[in-house]
């Protein structure tokens, strides 16, 4: 992965996290254990830190940047959906924030809560716990029940998981020119988005 050091300042990335080789890290960034970078995505902290909890996870595409003085965290369960923008917010456990939302500067997301795509939370902004927030600008919708949180949670359990399947798994290969009846299909994952009621 493309890791760089920014006066000194080197990024931590935990050995049971992953992070595609196409990630940028840059300076004061933490990775914790069973954490998902995906590919493209940049978190550069040269201005503020940034923190990502454990069994977090950040797509692909995704930009996470902050400013002076500040740590821009996804706490533990987080899931930053492909192409968001954090800068220098908060977002506290088992939070999900939809696909190209935008979460500006000193918000704090509630946790438990669901931030649907294409949404823009304003700067310093406060989302309760366990809402649903959409919009742009965003507001809160109404309370999540508690269905809604377990298949957040249900989701956020499926890229813990692929963490584990890139460590262990992801590789480089060269495509074959054609299909071969030995060859295997995403059939073969075996996943299950069902919830349990």
């Amino acid at each position: 992965m493309p890791c760089y050091a920014i006066d000194g300042v080197i990024p931590v990335v935990s050995a049971k996290a992953y992070v595609h080789p196409t990630a940028v890290l840059i300076g004061d960034v933490i990775i914790e254990e069973g954490v998902y970078i995906g590919p493209f995505a940049a978190l550069r902290a040269d201005f503020g830190g940034i923190h990502i909890h454990r069994n977090a996870n950040v797509q692909d595409s995704c930009t996470i940047h902050g400013f002076p003085n500040y740590v821009t965290t996804v706490e533990e369960f987080g899931h930053i959906g492909h192409g968001a923008i954090l800068h220098g917010c908060m977002i506290r456990k088992n939070v999900l924030v939809g696909m190209n939302s935008v979460i500006l500067d000193e918000s704090d997301i509630g946790e438990n809560t669901i931030i649907g795509a294409n949404s823009t939370v304003k700067a310093k902004a406060t989302i309760p716990p366990n809402s649903l927030v959409l919009g742009s600008p965003a507001r809160v919708i109404r309370e999540l029940n508690e269905k809604e949180v377990a298949w957040k949670l249900k989701g956020t359990e499926q890229y813990i998981q692929l963490t584990e399947r890139c460590l262990n798994t992801l590789q480089e290969v060269i495509p074959l020119s054609e299909l071969s009846v030995d060859r295997r299909t995403s059939k073969s994952f075996n996943l299950d988005y069902t919830i349990k009621t």
